[in-house]
């Protein structure tokens, strides 16, 4: 019984630090980038939500970003750099909360691998400044099939 609570102590734990951003944080993209900035530059731009997001892996609360809801037409950019990253014509409501596109702009993300809640999934960062965006998944609408679910406070939205 001891072993069996042990375990699942540690498991939640495990969950808690990977759906918070607490804790070893080596699916974070290391660079080199075009855009660096020392952590002090980064927490002096960005708030404590963005920071957690953008350079902790961390990920807001579903249903809690603006952008989720808005599709004007324009580009979304990195809070970051403000590198254009994905166009409002690829945007669609996935129902999941965050912000969904099926594809990113040409030669606007870069993409490794995730481990940290027991599967492995594709995170997606922005390519010149490396700040995380979100993560990308197969169950998207045609015609890629992918689903890049974003969290919004890593975003800015610029209308056309």
């Amino acid at each position: 019984m001891m072993m069996r609570r042990n375990f699942l102590a540690s498991a939640a734990a495990l969950l808690t630090a990977g759906l918070t951003g607490r804790g070893a944080r080596a699916d974070i993209a290391e660079g080199p980038f075009e855009v660096t900035r020392s952590e002090a530059e980064w927490r002096a731009l960005l708030t404590d939500l963005q920071y957690h997001v953008m350079r902790e892996g961390g990920t807001e609360r579903a249903g809690t970003s603006p952008l989720d809801g808005n599709y004007a037409q324009g580009i979304y950019h990195c809070r970051g750099c403000d590198l254009a990253l994905y166009s409002s014509e690829h945007k669609f409501d996935s129902g999941t909360g965050w912000p969904s596109f099926f594809r990113a702009l040409p030669n606007a993300i870069g993409t490794m691998e995730d481990r940290r809640l027991l599967a492995v999934r594709t995170e997606c960062h922005c390519r010149r400044c490396g700040s995380h965006l979100g993560h990308i998944f197969g169950d998207g609408p045609p015609p890629t099939g992918d689903r890049h679910c974003l969290n919004g406070a890593s975003l800015v939205f610029r209308a056309a």
